[in-house]
């Protein structure tokens, strides 16, 4: 009996979470600007591998927001709207604001000490230029401050605006401006363990603002014709 005809990939062919790592890592450092389609037969063709194989590479990226995927036309960098980004800071503030009282009133030194090394991580990779690592540390600073709170619906508000928020500041935020993001949570920390209410919810909703403000919506079409393949091979 004759089997059916299948794809043939090389023995040292990547898998599929190895490729959406590849992808993921040229969105993060700006290589795919936010609205360049991602064609399947081109990256089947770059990476040697089956088309089933880079769809579930696609299907990863969606997962983790970072493209979309629209029947019918394909899967294309995630490009937030500046509009969404404008109404996700302002409910952040909202949020964070109360959240920030909250904080102060039921964190532990072993809460202090949690999020001073998790400042230390932010730093590394601030320090090692890995955007997305660094966009989802600086995010995670304010979801761990929800986890203290210990409210589960909050954290959970939270963690969604953040993720958000992360792929909004990977995508526009400066790495000037991440660092700059890393010294505000410290200074928030600070003010908080000393129990200065009124001036860790005003550091914190400073910091939003700056946060936002630094944020440059008008590069985001820039090298949008960018060559995939060489920006994978880079």
């Amino acid at each position: 009996m004759v089997k059916p005809r299948t794809e043939e990939e090389p023995a040292a062919a990547k898998s599929a979470n190895e490729i959406a790592e590849d992808i993921a890592a040229a969105i993060a450092a700006r290589q795919l600007p936010p609205g360049t389609k991602l064609r399947e037969e081109a990256l089947s063709r770059l990476y040697s591998v089956s088309r089933t194989k880079i769809r579930a590479a696609l299907l990863t990226l969606s997962k983790d927001k970072l493209i979309n995927i629209i029947p019918d036309r394909g899967a294309f960098v995630s490009q937030p709207t500046e509009t969404e980004a404008r109404e996700i800071f302002a409910t952040r503030r909202i949020l964070e604001a109360a959240m920030a009282r909250e904080f102060i009133a039921k964190a532990k030194p072993a809460d202090y000490r949690m999020l001073e090394k998790h400042l230390k991580a932010e730093r590394a990779a601030i320090s090692g230029r890995d955007s997305k690592a660094r966009s989802q540390l600086l995010g995670d600073f304010h979801v761990l401050l929800a986890e203290v709170v210990g409210n589960q619906v909050l954290t959970e508000i939270l963690k969604e605006l953040v993720a958000r928020s992360s792929l909004i500041t990977m995508l526009y935020q400066s790495d000037l401006d991440a660092v700059c993001s890393s010294d505000e949570h410290m200074e928030f920390l600070e003010a908080a363990k000393a129990g200065k209410v009124d001036r860790a919810v005003k550091l914190i909703l400073e910091h939003l603002d700056h946060v936002e403000s630094a944020l440059h919506f008008d590069k985001s079409v820039e090298d949008s014709r960018k060559d995939l393949v060489s920006v994978l091979l880079a």
